[in-house]
């Protein structure tokens, strides 16, 4: 940020007048950003030969009947597209994708509750062995 303090005279005023000029960056996360709603398929699939043959013989059958037919250009997009996906559904397969285990769970739900028990009783017995009992508390939560 970039910020410029100006007199102005002409106010007949001791108070300062403050400019700046403000840049602000948007993040957006990874995830979020490859995160797709469309089916995902087993693109490593076509290393094999065989699949790839397959493959590439379903589509030039699929397009060879697309050449007879005269649509507006929307409609043949949409058609290349349908015919794209369904020679993939039939030799590629969808890409399985990983299960994830939760990572907030019952055992940092234990832990964040004993941390709070212990800063409770800290807070109304502020005494050294509160400050114990917490930071041995706070330490234990952060191992897990």
């Amino acid at each position: 940020m970039c910020m410029k303090l100006m007199m102005l005279s002409w106010l007949k005023s001791h108070h300062c007048l403050v400019v700046a000029k403000v840049r602000d960056r948007l993040a957006i996360s990874k995830q979020a950003a490859q995160k797709c709603d469309g089916e995902r398929f087993n693109i490593r699939k076509l290393n094999e030969l065989e699949v790839r043959n397959q493959y590439q013989i379903e589509i030039m059958n699929r397009f060879a009947a697309l050449e007879n037919l005269s649509d507006s250009e929307d409609r043949a997009w949409e058609n290349i597209k349908e015919n794209i996906k369904t020679s993939a559904e039939k030799s590629l397969c969808l890409h399985k994708l990983k299960q994830h285990k939760p990572w907030y769970g019952e055992e940092c739900f234990h832990f964040l509750g004993h941390t709070r028990q212990a800063n409770i009783q800290w807070l109304q017995d502020p005494n050294q062995s509160s400050v114990d009992n917490l930071n041995t508390v706070r330490c234990e939560a952060s191992r897990h």
